[in-house]
């Protein structure tokens, strides 16, 4: 399936809440929702587009800590995307554009092991076989019954 991606500096909030909307077993939390669309409005966002259907299908926001570390803020795939490539191309062009820009690491943090929930499993899963490693379990962070994980990863240096 071919998916275009393409960059917004800021803006995205919208398509940020299109995605999450579909995937409540993963953003059912209005007032945590707010802040992903919120963050989405004012940080680079990269979202892919199926050619097919010409519908937004997922998107990545990127949040910078310094010139040498970034964070995966939020990340979305609608459902019927999921297993489609779309996660895989979204993090390759956050990875390319951090790693034009000198970054070296990249985290996400996302709901640890501790919890049984199957969705953050494949999650786990999915960063995983993109390269991330536990960097540090967070059990209070979220607060009680959710406990996070951040998972980081070294990116690759940029050539000259």
């Amino acid at each position: 399936m071919p998916i275009a991606l393409r960059w917004l500096e800021t803006g995205a909030g919208e398509v940020c809440r299109r995605v999450l909307d579909t995937l409540p077993a993963w953003f059912g939390r209005p007032e945590t929702t707010a802040s992903y669309v919120a963050m989405a409005d004012r940080e680079p966002t990269v979202i892919a587009r199926v050619s097919e259907s010409q519908q937004d299908a997922g998107f990545l926001t990127l949040l910078s800590h310094s010139q040498w570390a970034a964070e995966i803020y939020v990340m979305g795939v609608m459902p019927a995307h999921h297993r489609s490539g779309i996660g895989r191309a979204l993090l390759t062009a956050a990875e390319a554009r951090l790693t034009s820009q000198g970054a070296l690491f990249l985290q996400v943090k996302t709901l640890s092991e501790r919890h049984p929930d199957p969705g953050y499993a494949a999650t786990r899963a999915f960063y995983s076989a993109c390269g991330f490693r536990v960097l540090e379990e967070l059990p209070e962070l979220w607060g009680e019954g959710t406990p996070a994980v951040q998972l980081c990863k070294a990116l690759p240096t940029a050539t000259a």
